[in-house]
């Protein structure tokens, strides 16, 4: 537990001052290279899994335990600390959520997001009050353990009416109720990324940047987001360049994409390296 709490203590540091990006490995080799790469804390990707296992990136398409058997995983697999994207938490009511945001902070994250979309096609988003609530039964759950809670709106993702409003409307309620960071996925342009950060101020905002924006980390910090992450970009990019090589060999029984692959010898000089077998 020890090194549980330095790892929060480390995380919770990396909010106040300045701006971090932190990258979404999907399984332990990928952590570890990102850690071997210099960044400072990760973040779990519930894409990256659920691809990895043959499912959608659907509320609940990975069940509960398989999800927080990955996180484990994921924390095990270096110091730093680790965010999980823990969905909407498994459960539609407070005292649910309460527990099973129990149970991802028992794995030895630093910090768990927590979505306010229902996975439900004809009320994409939990009604404004109830998704505070949640916010507010999260928060308590986490209390005293130093887990950072990130409450997520999810407007722009299920395509609400009124997208930009209503996640500016959201937002500051779920800072009220407790949340230590707060997310909008799909906010892009300068303009709407200030104010943003303006309406949740002085607590910090996670920006999503999983495809070009035009802006540069730099250009980011200086709007005030305190922290970046990548979601699924990375591990689309890794998809990207696997099915550019296997499309070009299945339909020109060509091997010219393999030219871009990362060479043998590096990948497993590094692994080598680092082995975390125990000896």
């Amino acid at each position: 537990m020890a090194d549980h709490h330095q790892a929060r203590a480390a995380f919770a540091g990396l909010h106040r001052t300045g701006c971090f990006v932190i990258p979404n490995p999907w399984d332990v080799g990928t952590a570890m290279m990102l850690k071997h790469l210099g960044f400072r804390a990760l973040a779990t990707t519930s894409a990256g899994f659920a691809f990895a296992r043959g499912r959608p990136d659907a509320d609940w398409a990975v069940p509960r335990g398989d999800m927080l058997g990955h996180i484990a995983d994921m924390v095990g697999a270096t110091d730093l600390p680790v965010n999980a994207d823990f969905e909407s938490g498994y459960a539609h009511d407070c005292e649910g959520l309460a527990h099973n945001v129990r149970l991802c902070a028992d794995t030895g994250v630093a910090g768990l997001s927590i979505e306010d979309a229902t996975g439900d096609a004809a009320a994409p988003l939990y009604e404004f009050h109830h998704a505070v609530e949640r916010v507010a039964a999260a928060a308590e759950a986490l209390r005293g353990t130093g887990v950072l809670l990130t409450a997520r709106c999810e407007a722009l993702l299920v395509n609400h009416p009124a997208a930009i409003e209503e996640s500016l409307r959201r937002l500051p309620a779920y800072a009220a109720a407790g949340a230590d960071v707060l997310y909008a996925p799909g906010l892009r342009t300068p303009d709407v990324i200030k104010v943003a950060v303006d309406a949740v101020h002085p607590k910090p905002l996670n920006l999503l940047v999983s495809s070009p924006t035009g802006l540069s980390v730099e250009q980011i910090a200086a709007l005030g987001v305190r922290r970046i992450s990548l979601g699924s970009g990375l591990n689309r990019a890794a998809w990207g360049g696997f099915l550019r090589a296997a499309r070009m060999l299945a339909d020109h029984g060509r091997f010219d994409a393999l030219g871009e692959a990362e060479p043998f010898d590096a990948l497993n000089g590094f692994f080598r390296a680092h082995d975390r077998r125990t000896p």
